[in-house]
C-alpha cells in the first residue's frame, strides 16, 4: 500500500509577542530570503535559541515524524495545546513548518475551522464552486455533486444566501458537504465537528466511515475518544508538540486517557464530605473511584471499575446501608446498588471505620457520561446524607473493550452495554427449499 502522508521531523516555531519582524530590515531580510526559496532566516536564528534553550520561541510542534498509508484513517489526540491544530494546518498549507518536510500524495479538503475557506459575501452555492475551484476541480466535477452536497448539507433553503448570515451550525453542515463530496485523495478533519447537533455529527461519522471503504486518506483531530476509537485505523499521541506515542487507536488511547489529568470532582467531593451535616451514627470519610489500581474519574469501559466508600459507624445499628445510584447526564437513574443487597437478612453493624467496595465489570457501561451519586441510609427509617445527595461524581467512560467488536464502528445503543453470553448450536447442513 502506497504512502499517501509523510512527516518527517517537522516543527513550528512562534516568536511570542511579535506579527513580523522588529525592524524594517528584518521584514526585508525575510521577504527576500523567501523570494529565493531560502531558509527564514530569524526561524534559523529561533532554531539556533531553541537547541540552546534561549530566545522567545514558543515550539508548536517540536520534530513530529509520522507516516500515514492511501486509504487509511489516522487519529491525531491530545490535550489543548497538544500540537494538534498547527499540525493540520501545516498539512494544509495554511501555515508554513519552521523546519521539517511533509509529502502529500493527491488532492486535499480541510475542515479545520468554522467558515475556512468560505467567501463571506458569497452565497452558499457560490461557495461550493469557490471550494471546488481551490482543488483543482473543473465546473462539470463540481454540477455533479452539487446537488448530492445540498442534500447531506440539510440547508437547501438557504443555499443561494450569502454564508455571511449562516449560523455557525449551518457553516458547518455545508462545509463539511462540500469537503466530503468533491472527492479529495485526502480529507483533513478537526475539532469543528463539535459545532453541529448530534444528529447531523452522527451524519458526518457514517460519512467519513463510508469513505474508509472508498480509499480515501482522513486525518481526524477530537477530543471524542469515541469518535477516534469508531474511525481510527491508527493513532498518535502528541503532548507539548512533541509525538509521545503511535500505533493501533485502542493502545493510542488507553495510554491517552491514563496520561490524562483526572477531573477535579473527586477533590470537589472531599470538599463536600467535609461540609456534610453531622449525623449521630454515620460519618461519610471518603470517596473514590479506580481502575487498574489508580485513582481516575476518566476510566474505560474495557476493566473493572471500583467504588470505594470509606465510613464511619458511630454506634450499634440495624438496617443500615452504604449505597450508590448511577444516573446518566439527562437525570435519569440507570441502577442502584447497596453494599448488603446480596444479603439474606440485615444483621446489627458494630460500631468501627469500614470500606465498601462495589465494583462495575468489564464491558458493562457505554462508552458515555455518568454520574454516581453516594449515600447511607437506615432501612425503613430514614436517610443518613440529604437527599439529593451532593456527594456526585461525574464519571467519563470510554468504550474501549470487547461488545460487538466483530461489528467495526457499530456503536451499541442504551446506556448500558453489558457482555451477554451466548451460544449458537449448527443443528443441520441443509436447509429446507421454499414451497
Amino acid at each position: 500500500m502506497s504512502t499517501a502522508i509523510s512527516v518527517e521531523n517537522l516543527s513550528k516555531a512562534y516568536r511570542l509577542g511579535m506579527i513580523g519582524g522588529a525592524t524594517l530590515q528584518e521584514d526585508v531580510s525575510r521577504w527576500w530570503a523567501k523570494v529565493r526559496h531560502k531558509p527564514d532566516p530569524l526561524l534559523m536564528v529561533g532554531q539556533e535559541h531553541h537547541a540552546r534553550g534561549i530566545g522567545q520561541q514558543f515550539w508548536a510542534l517540536d520534530g513530529v515524524s509520522f507516516a500515514v498509508a492511501q486509504g487509511e484513517v489516522l487519529g491525531i489526540i491530545g490535550g489543548n495545546g497538544a500540537g494538534k491544530s498547527t499540525l493540520l494546518k501545516i498539512l494544509s498549507q495554511v501555515t508554513a513548518p519552521t523546519s521539517g518536510r511533509i509529502r502529500i500524495k493527491g488532492r486535499v479538503s480541510s475542515l479545520l475551522e468554522v467558515g475556512t475557506g468560505f467567501h463571506p459575501d458569497l452565497s452558499g452555492r457560490e461557495n461550493v464552486f469557490l471550494n471546488g475551484a481551490i482543488m483543482g476541480m473543473t465546473k462539470a466535477e463540481i454540477r455533479k455533486k452539487l446537488d448530492e452536497i445540498i442534500a447531506f448539507s440539510e440547508i437547501e433553503k438557504f443555499i443561494d444566501t450569502p454564508v455571511k448570515r449562516y449560523s455557525s451550525g449551518m457553516y458547518v453542515r455545508l462545509a463539511f458537504a462540500v469537503a466530503a463530496h468533491l472527492e479529495p485523495e485526502v480529507l483533513i478533519v478537526d475539532e469543528v465537528l463539535a459545532v453541529g447537533d448530534a444528529a447531523f455529527q452522527k451524519k458526518c461519522m457514517g460519512k467519513m466511515n463510508e469513505s474508509k471503504g472508498q480509499g480515501r486518506t482522513v486525518l481526524f483531530v477530537s477530543h471524542n475518544m469515541h469518535a477516534i476509537r469508531q474511525l481510527c485505523d491508527k493513532a498518535i499521541y502528541l503532548k507539548a508538540g512533541r509525538k509521545i506515542q503511535e500505533g493501533s487507536t485502542a493502545e493510542v488511547v488507553e495510554s491517552y486517557l491514563q496520561d490524562a489529568p483526572s477531573s477535579q470532582s473527586l477533590a470537589s467531593v472531599a470538599e463536600i464530605i467535609a461540609q456534610l451535616p453531622p449525623d449521630p451514627i454515620f460519618r461519610l470519610r471518603s470517596v473514590d473511584v479506580t481502575q487498574g489500581g489508580r485513582s481516575d474519574t476518566n476510566v474505560i469501559s474495557g476493566k473493572p471499575i471500583e467504588i470505594a466508600i470509606a465510613y464511619d459507624v458511630r454506634q450499634a445499628v440495624s438496617g443500615f446501608h452504604v449505597y450508590f445510584h448511577l444516573f446518566d447526564t439527562d437525570g435519569l437513574l440507570l441502577f442502584e446498588s447497596i453494599h448488603n443487597g446480596d444479603e439474606d437478612c440485615l444483621s446489627i453493624v458494630s460500631p468501627g471505620h469500614y470500606v465498601s467496595r462495589a465494583t462495575i465489570p468489564a464491558d458493562f457501561l457505554a462508552g458515555r457520561m455518568y454520574d454516581i451519586e453516594i449515600n447511607a441510609a437506615i432501612s425503613k427509617e430514614r436517610l443518613c446524607v440529604p437527599d439529593p445527595s451532593p456527594v456526585r461524581i461525574r464519571l467519563s467512560v470510554t468504550r474501549l473493550g470487547r461488545v460487538n467488536r466483530a461489528y467495526s464502528g457499530y456503536v451499541a445503543a442504551g446506556k448500558i452495554a453489558p457482555l451477554i453470553p451466548w451460544q449458537t448450536e449448527f443443528v443441520q447442513e441443509e436447509v429446507a427449499p421454499l414451497v
